[in-house]
């Protein structure tokens, strides 16, 4: 009999398979782009239509899921990248004043809304791709740096560290080799709501126009630049729409099965167990 954890794994594969596959390969077989129509129209060869500007929306759907994808996996990469070492060394220092030195500034990058920081941002230059990936990225820092923080301090004091001080081991040994994986679960969890949150804060800030032109084939900018025909022609709004709720919900899904498993393996292992 299929456990509820199986269940819910290939619910989530099932669900996020899609709109990956037309993500990542949908550039590939869209092939070149046919002839424009008029706007707002269905049949005459466009089996989801046109959009607001008479192009084929099966075509825009294929070239438009990349650019959502790799900027999400991009800027949440990028937010770990800083946010691992700088939460480490915080709560892994004796220096007071470097832990300080480190956390305070992005305290005050906290206060400010992601979003409305990007905005800001866009107001002083255009961001591309990159760019959006970039802020994005920064905008996560701040509370990923504070969440690796604090599962680094409650995994620093146990006794096992102690025990790797004193026998002299080196700070990465004991900072990757025993603190990291004992906070592997808290990351793997986090990463999970993380990367959904990125996946909207990109489409948000696509929807918006920050970072992408506005006729570019972007998912986000789809929704937002056909909802004026959304009665007339739904397809344009609601198959992009429907692709992104998709790929955010069956990452979840997924991360949850992953979680779940890791998580029925077994007791964890003892303080002395854990020492090299």
């Amino acid at each position: 009999m299929r456990s509820p954890r199986t269940g819910r794994f290939v619910l989530g594969l099932t669900i996020v398979a899609v709109p990956l596959v037309l993500a990542l390969l949908g550039p590939v077989f869209a092939g070149e782009p046919g002839p424009r129509a008029a706007s707002f129209t269905l049949g005459e060869g466009h089996w989801l239509g046109t959009d607001f500007v008479g192009r084929d929306v099966w075509g825009q759907v294929l070239h438009g899921g990349r650019p959502v994808v790799l900027t999400a996996l991009a800027a949440t990469a990028l937010a770990y990248l800083v946010a691992l070492p700088v939460g480490l060394i915080s709560a892994l220092t004796r220096f007071r004043w470097l832990e300080e030195l480190l956390m305070r500034p992005l305290d005050v990058l906290l206060a400010v809304p992601s979003l409305l920081l990007i905005l800001l941002a866009a107001t002083v230059f255009s961001p591309g791709a990159v760019g959006l990936a970039l802020l994005v990225a920064l905008a996560n820092v701040p509370d990923a740096a504070r969440l690796v923080r604090a599962a680094a301090a409650e995994a620093a004091a146990r006794p096992a560290v102690e025990a790797l001080r004193m026998q002299g081991e080196t700070w990465w040994r004991t900072a990757v080799g025993y603190v990291g994986r004992s906070m592997l679960r808290t990351l793997a969890a986090d990463a999970g709501t993380r990367l959904t949150g990125v996946l909207y804060l990109v489409a948000t800030a696509a929807f918006l126009g920050v970072g992408v032109a506005p006729d570019a084939a972007d998912w986000a900018v789809m929704v937002d630049r056909n909802r004026t025909g959304l009665f007339v022609q739904p397809w344009a709004v609601v198959v992009p729409a429907v692709l992104i709720v998709a790929l955010t919900t069956g990452t979840n899904l997924l991360f949850d099965a992953a979680l779940d498993k890791g998580g029925r393996r077994g007791p964890r292992r003892t303080e002395k167990e854990a020492r090299p």
